[in-house]
């Protein structure tokens, strides 16, 4: 009972300092390894070049998902429900990259479905698309037990899938939701009010940071953190040529 009641502990910490990392207050760590991590010694692995020979072998999704299979690579296919690959165009000109799967995502095994998905889906309706036309994925591909922060090691083991999904599209502009998907990508631990509201590259394609939906949801009473997101987006359409709608910044604020 003590031990369970420390993790929660530990995790409620964990989130707080997410959320105070999302706002731009840095100093404090964000990423340290879990209590499991901790108790069983384990050690995080330098993260690569890029995926492994054998996923760079598929030629299209479809065959990179198949070598994923059932996944059993790190301990968080002992508490998922399902592996959520990723959904969309597979020849988008975007990609929106988040962080993990939550519980309606793990339930139904298709990326942001739930409230902060809802939150995303207006985001691009309000640029114009549909969620259809782009592409839609996470760095972990399983759910964190709770929700919790990925560990080191869990992005490690996962992170191949997602570079050789962003190979594979070759998308104009990739648009990394929150602060795990951003330091993920550009290799660094910027605080993302610091990454956001100016282009960044991966691989040589132009990547946005912005704020995560879940992180909007969080804090739904400061809007400004909306116009942010909405800005930030006002730059990929112009980047990929698109009009930017009038109405739009009014839609994502719904």
């Amino acid at each position: 009972m003590q031990r369970t009641t420390v993790r929660t502990m530990y995790a409620s910490v964990r989130e707080y300092l997410s959320e105070l990392a999302e706002s731009g207050v840095d100093g404090l760590p964000v990423e340290e390894q879990g209590l499991e991590e901790q108790g069983q010694g384990s050690r995080v692995k330098d993260q690569g070049d890029g995926a492994s020979p054998a996923l760079t072998a598929a030629r299209n999704l479809a065959e990179l998902r198949e070598l994923i299979g059932d996944c059993r690579r790190c301990g968080l296919s002992a508490s998922r429900t399902n592996l959520v690959f990723g959904e969309g165009n597979q020849q988008a000109r975007l990609v929106f990259v988040g962080e993990a799967p939550g519980a309606d995502e793990d339930r139904q095994g298709q990326p942001f479905v739930g409230e902060a998905g809802g939150i995303l889906t207006r985001l691009i309706e309000a640029m114009g698309l549909r969620r259809d036309q782009v592409y839609i994925c996470n760095v972990l591909k399983c759910r964190p037990p709770a929700n919790r922060n990925p560990h080191r090691d869990e992005i490690t083991t996962c992170a191949p899938f997602l570079q050789q999904q962003l190979q594979l599209i070759k998308p104009e502009v990739i648009v990394a939701l929150g602060t795990f998907a951003a330091q993920t990508l550009l290799e660094n631990k910027e605080a993302i009010s610091r990454l956001r509201g100016q282009f960044h590259t991966w691989h040589g394609i132009p990547l946005m940071p912005t704020f995560h939906p879940a992180f909007l949801l969080r804090n739904k009473e400061q809007k400004q953190h909306y116009w942010d997101v909405w800005h930030d987006m006002t730059l990929v359409l112009q980047k990929l040529g698109l009009p930017v709608p009038e109405k739009g910044r009014g839609k994502a604020t719904r």
